[in-house]
């Protein structure tokens, strides 16, 4: 007999959270098998599970004992069978479930009366020795069912912060490995981020340095340093892109209200363990861009080997431009999709545990020249001009080091555009690259940058040809 993936121990209410947290990752093709004797809570678990993935914690489901098998509506839809009755395997093929499986979610329970599913995931529950509490064995292959382990590691997490009876919905991901689930419980919501443990110690260290200075971090409700979980304060879901995309006339106030906060944010020395995004970092971090972009664009030698120039020309501009100013925290993925425009009007701060020393005009780049959306050019000069009154930096030279700093991060991150469709088959960020390249394009023009932009003209733009090039090399 195969080992178990995990054995949950815990009672009713653990029960029906993990299957809650399964819920969300479950889709098209997936099978749970429920073992067990009669009164060890499978029918308890599928109840919760179809609640969760149809979002109504009302639904009757009831046991399909009599019936054999009951359908739900769901996307995809949900096969519920209970084959304790079954008299015959044969009725399998009459009851229409095995032709149901490819392209639906399947709960079955009693599965003993038909033949293995392959590749199905195994809840095996039993009663525990205290009568209050059962136990779940997770069975499966450890590759496709790692998300099972992890929905009962949120569980009983969910649990010790006192959040087992809530409801689960997936709320968001990103190019990382970080999930984010809301939890809803009484007409209360909070967030559950679903990290690792190297990610969840600087979050919460940056948690406490910006919440200590007056900036709105999350508050942390309850952390598992260990796991990487935590459940933290829900600021909604009123990102300022959504706020600006809904109300164009809103970007001017919002963004003069983020140059004085990052001018504020700017007034306090680094938060101490950071990484130095200094000079010769910043030339490591824009290799990225000669590592993947050129090669996949179809680049030709005399690009290539201006590509491989960018680095130390960053590096060398960098020490002319922006290494008299002490470095200052940038939250670094500072962008429309990390502010939060709360019910009482506050900006909520998100993504902030990749935070760096570095020059004070990083974080006005990269909300100013976001890589996902433009700006009319009246918000960014009256954003950079607030930013300017508020620290009383000299303009000029702070317009230039502005330039470099846009098209340093601009250039990585068309570098990260190519890498996340190559190497990890997501190609919806290609979309992004012909606005990344104008706006590099925008940034190369200063004065100061025109050796830059001498190699950046040599490097083949992202046409719509050239983008299908790359999608077409996409890992599958």
């Amino acid at each position: 007999m195969a080992a178990a993936l995990l054995t949950l121990i815990g009672d009713a209410d653990l029960t029906a959270a993990f299957a809650r947290a399964l819920a969300p990752e479950l889709g098209a093709g997936d099978t749970l098998l429920l073992e067990g004797p009669v009164g060890a809570g499978k029918s308890h678990f599928a109840r919760a599970l179809i609640r969760a993935r149809l979002a109504n914690p009302a639904e009757d489901v009831p046991s399909p004992t009599f019936t054999l098998v009951q359908t739900y509506d769901g996307t995809p839809p949900i096969w519920h069978a209970d084959l304790y009755r079954l008299t015959d395997p044969s009725e399998i093929d009459e009851l229409g479930l095995i032709d149901a499986l490819e392209d639906s979610i399947a709960v079955i329970e009693w599965p003993d009366r038909m033949d293995p599913v392959p590749g199905a995931l195994t809840l095996r529950l039993s009663n525990d020795p205290d009568p209050a509490l059962r136990r779940i064995e997770i069975l499966g292959d450890p590759t496709r069912w790692a998300r099972a382990v992890r929905a009962a590691e949120r569980a009983g997490f969910a649990q010790g912060a006192g959040w087992a009876e809530a409801q689960v919905a997936f709320l968001a991901g990103d190019a990382s490995a970080r999930r984010y689930f809301r939890l809803e419980r009484d007409g209360k919501t909070a967030v559950l981020m679903d990290a690792d443990a190297d990610t969840l110690a600087p979050y919460l260290a940056m948690t406490d340095w910006l919440r200590d200075r007056g900036f709105d971090a999350p508050r942390v409700l309850a952390a598992d340093r260990d796991r990487g979980l935590s459940l933290i304060e829900d600021f909604g879901d009123a990102q300022l892109a959504r706020v600006i995309e809904s109300d164009p006339a809103s970007a001017g106030p919002l963004m003069e209200r983020i140059a004085a906060m990052l001018a504020r944010l700017a007034s306090f020395p680094p938060a101490p363990g950071i990484l130095q995004l200094d000079g010769p970092e910043m030339a490591r971090q824009v290799g990225m861009f000669a590592d993947h972009y050129p090669e996949a664009a179809g680049a030709d030698a005399e690009a290539m080997a201006a590509a491989a120039q960018i680095a130390p020309t960053v590096a060398r501009l960098h020490a002319h431009l922006c290494a008299d100013l002490p470095p200052v925290t940038s939250l670094r993925d500072f962008h429309a999709e990390n502010l939060i425009l709360t019910a009482d009007n506050r900006l909520g701060l998100l993504d902030f545990q990749d935070a760096v020393a570095t020059h004070p005009g990083y974080d006005l780049v990269s909300v100013l020249h976001d890589a996902r959306r433009s700006l009319p050019a009246e918000v960014e000069k009256a954003a950079i001009a607030r930013f300017l009154a508020d620290t009383g930096l000299d303009p000029d030279r702070f317009r230039a080091a502005f330039a470099l700093l846009g098209a340093q991060r601009n250039l990585r991150i068309m570098g990260i555009f190519t890498r996340l469709c190559l190497r990890d088959g997501k190609p919806r960020y290609l979309s992004f690259m012909p606005h990344t390249w104008a706006l590099i394009g925008r940034e190369t023009a200063h004065p100061a940058l025109a050796d830059l932009a001498r190699l950046i003209g040599r490097i083949p733009a992202p046409t719509p040809e050239i983008i299908e090039r790359i999608r077409s090399r996409c890992r599958p």
